[in-house]
């Protein structure tokens, strides 16, 4: 059928274009009068090719920009499986002295054995092959409201999911996005406002985009914060405002210390745009109360800052009794005509949270006070992008919209996502999936890592990798106060292999002070 269409639109408009000019259509490239000479296109078999991209020649900023998470420690993590995977293929003698790499540098839960939740899976199987609806034996393979669910969604994207949606999302799920918002936090939520995006990280860059013009313009982040946000203002070209959490007080947010970064950075004639809030935290893991979170509003009011509230750690929250997650949106609409007309961009994610579907790549950003003509400028970003992927689009459905009370997929819907809750609630980080400890190292141990032009922490992780097989992050890709020194660990690995994990850490820990004590 294609090919005939192709045929009769190509005869159709060769006959309408021969019967406009009067001229024949030349179909033969022999008739044509090339006008180059053909020699020119041959090189000198005696001269080398001459690169055209290179280093020196590249955009800057892509060179110097960091993303810690994925860095060196990675690509050594990675060489090292490589190898066990041959000792093991072969059969041949074990050179390292572990038998498994365990990446606990990133939030990755499925990497980590975390096992996805059952409903959404049979949701998108269906989805992603609807013929399987037609089966006679359909209701004896999945439960009922798995198949009213898949029908649904397949009815809101024509029966496929290989086709573009819209640059803003699937409007469906832009609509059950803004019910959960409005159930969560009380007050209106627009679909309209809603940008369904692959991940919450390309949300994040996208505004990012809008908000940095050149270095004079500064995007305040937290000291230590997720290496995205350094890495794509860097990117950008615009300038970091850190502002240090206070790890003595839990990694507490100090109002004096954003005065004192804001004023920094003023002096030094950069203009702050943005403020950056990491709820819960990542590295630190820390959960901010309500009254901290009031604060931080009024100071983006006071000093026009456009606040962008991280929030896919919204459902990692282990002291809901002491500190339950309340979102900005929230705050800034129970705080009214107070904070009128502060703009606000929130982010979450299906990465994080029980959902765990970080392959998946979905995700969504909420728009509070924006604009109007801004608001068109970041549909016109979407739509560059086309739209986010259709699948990854279908999972934050699932995710805002998980089985209820009553439906068949209920019970098994709870008990696995309290499973999930389990392996991480004897853990004393508030929030997020991460732990960050202090090392105290020996000056010997600086010193070597100096001379071998690393960070400190960079060095200890690097030794550990090698030690253990555990896979961490240094506290300097971060960012850290100076003279300290961190790691950053994911505590997503089951509670029988974290303790496995604890033992070996703690293992090389006294070994690696003992040698340079």
């Amino acid at each position: 059928m294609f090919r005939r269409a192709c045929t009769l639109f190509s005869n159709t408009t060769a006959s309408t274009v021969g019967r406009a000019t009067q001229q024949p259509i030349i179909s033969n490239t022999n008739n044509l009068n090339l006008s180059f000479n053909r020699s020119s296109l041959k090189m000198n078999n005696n001269q080398s090719y001459s690169k055209s991209m290179t280093m020196d020649n590249i955009c800057p900023t892509v060179k110097t920009a960091q993303y810690a998470v994925r860095g060196e420690l990675v690509i050594i993590a990675e060489s090292l499986a490589k190898k066990l995977q041959e000792q093991q293929k072969n059969n041949t003698e074990k050179s390292l002295p572990f038998d498994e790499i365990v990446y606990c540098n990133i939030g990755n839960p499925q990497q980590l054995k975390q096992k996805p939740i059952t409903y959404f899976r049979q949701v998108l199987s269906l989805c992603e092959y609807p013929g399987m609806l037609d089966s006679a034996h359909i209701d004896k393979i999945f439960p009922s409201d798995v198949i009213t669910r898949a029908r649904e969604l397949l009815g809101s994207i024509n029966f496929t999911t290989g086709a573009y949606s819209g640059s803003q999302g699937i409007a469906h799920v832009t609509k059950n996005v803004a019910s959960f918002i409005e159930s969560r936090d009380g007050h209106p939520s627009d679909p309209s406002d809603i940008f369904l995006t692959d991940g919450a990280s390309v949300a994040v860059q996208r505004i990012l985009r809008l908000l940095i013009r050149d270095r004079n313009d500064g995007i305040l982040i937290p000291i230590p914060q997720y290496p995205l946000y350094s890495a794509t203002i860097e990117l950008y070209g615009g300038s970091q405002v850190g502002y240090e959490l206070n790890e003595e007080k839990g990694w507490g947010l100090e109002i004096p210390e954003l005065e004192r970064s804001l004023k920094q950075s003023i002096d030094a004639g950069i203009q702050p745009r943005a403020l950056v809030i990491i709820n819960p935290g990542n590295p630190t893991g820390q959960s901010l109360d309500r009254a901290n979170m009031e604060d931080i509003v009024r100071f983006c009011h006071q000093h026009r800052l456009v606040l962008l509230a991280d929030e896919v750690y919204q459902e990692n929250v282990y002291v809901k009794e002491k500190k339950p997650f309340v979102s900005f949106k929230k705050v800034v609409k129970d705080l009214g005509q107070e904070v009128e007309g502060l703009e606000l961009v929130s982010f979450h994610s299906v990465s994080k949270g029980v959902v765990g579907e970080c392959g998946k790549r979905g995700g969504y950003m909420e728009l509070c006070n924006i604009d109007t003509a801004v608001k068109a400028e970041i549909y016109k970003l979407a739509s560059i992008g086309l739209c986010p992927n259709v699948t990854g689009q279908l999972v934050v459905d699932l995710m805002v919209k998980p089985p209820v009370k009553g439906e068949p997929s209920y019970e098994t819907y709870q008990k696995e996502t309290e499973t999930i809750y389990e392996s991480v609630t004897c853990n004393p980080p508030e929030g997020a999936m991460y732990a960050f400890p202090q090392i105290r190292l020996p000056a010997r141990a600086v010193e070597e890592a100096k001379r071998l032009g690393k960070a400190p922490d960079a060095f200890y992780c690097i030794n550990l990798l090698e030690a253990t097989g555990v896979c961490v992050v240094p506290g300097s890709g971060f960012g850290q106060k100076d003279g300290t020194f961190h790691f950053r660990t994911t505590f997503l690995p089951s509670e029988q292999a974290i303790e496995g994990v604890c033992t070996r850490i703690a293992d090389f820990h006294s070994k690696f002070m003992a040698k340079y004590k």
